[in-house]
């Protein structure tokens, strides 16, 4: 029966002293994968914080963690975790400040996902958002269809920043609340301005079907021009 202040075991868990050199390589591989694994999460997976601060506070967390209530966990190796931690911190901290493309690596950068109130596809596509999750943020601003954001942003926390049209400036826009969205249809029923649902494009329609002329997708919806409620 093990004894309470063991201190050999308190401390090294009755491992010998030369394990703290594993524990710094076992602390430097695992915060590599974790930043890396963050890294391909996207911005969306680490909303509010941004991925270099995810990974610090899941490192840290882990480390002081265990030993507070795992008898097998020694408190010197938790320590050198600490240690290594806050060594890698601030190489990384360095690193950002001395080079741009190992920030943008690190923290990512902030992307344009509307330009003058209509997709930037090609943001789209690199970035882990869906639409419908898109549509839900601006909705949650107020907003009823595009033709109202004259830019909108996706910070490096993942959050979304959104500059609006003045009222006069409003234009027609694709609709984003579920019913207006949800009439979609690749029919053009009536003469009338019509957004296309992948792009936000708008254009003048016929009765009849068409191709949208920036991304060839063949479903409309009919836009609107309604001003902002704050």
């Amino acid at each position: 029966m093990k004894e309470i202040f063991e201190w050999n075991r308190v401390f090294y868990n009755d491992l010998p002293t030369n394990f703290a050199l594993e524990v710094v390589f076992r602390s430097t591989v695992m915060f590599i994968i974790l930043l890396l694994t963050l890294k391909l999460a996207g911005k969306r997976g680490v909303k509010q914080l941004s991925i270099f601060e995810t990974v610090i506070i899941i490192a840290l967390g882990s480390a002081a963690g265990d030993p507070m209530f795992y008898e097998d966990v020694g408190i010197v190796p938790a320590a050198i975790v600490f240690i290594v931690i806050i060594i890698l911190y601030r190489s990384v901290t360095w690193l950002t400040g001395k080079s741009k493309k190992f920030e943008e690596f690190i923290e990512g950068k902030t992307e344009c996902l509307i330009n003058n109130g209509k997709f930037s596809i090609a943001t789209f596509k690199k970035e882990s958002l869906a639409q419908d999750e898109f549509f839900s943020e601006l909705r949650i601003k107020s907003i009823e269809h595009l033709g109202q954001v004259k830019h909108a942003f996706i910070e490096t926390s993942g959050e979304i920043s959104v500059f609006f049209y003045e009222d006069k400036d409003v234009q027609y826009g694709l609709p984003i609340l579920p019913a207006a969205f949800n009439k979609k249809s690749t029919i053009i029923p009536t003469e009338a301005i019509y957004a296309c649902t992948f792009c936000g494009h708008i254009e003048k329609q016929k009765t009849a079907a068409a191709k949208c002329e920036i991304c060839t997708k063949e479903e409309w919806v009919p836009a609107l021009k309604t001003l902002r409620i704050t």
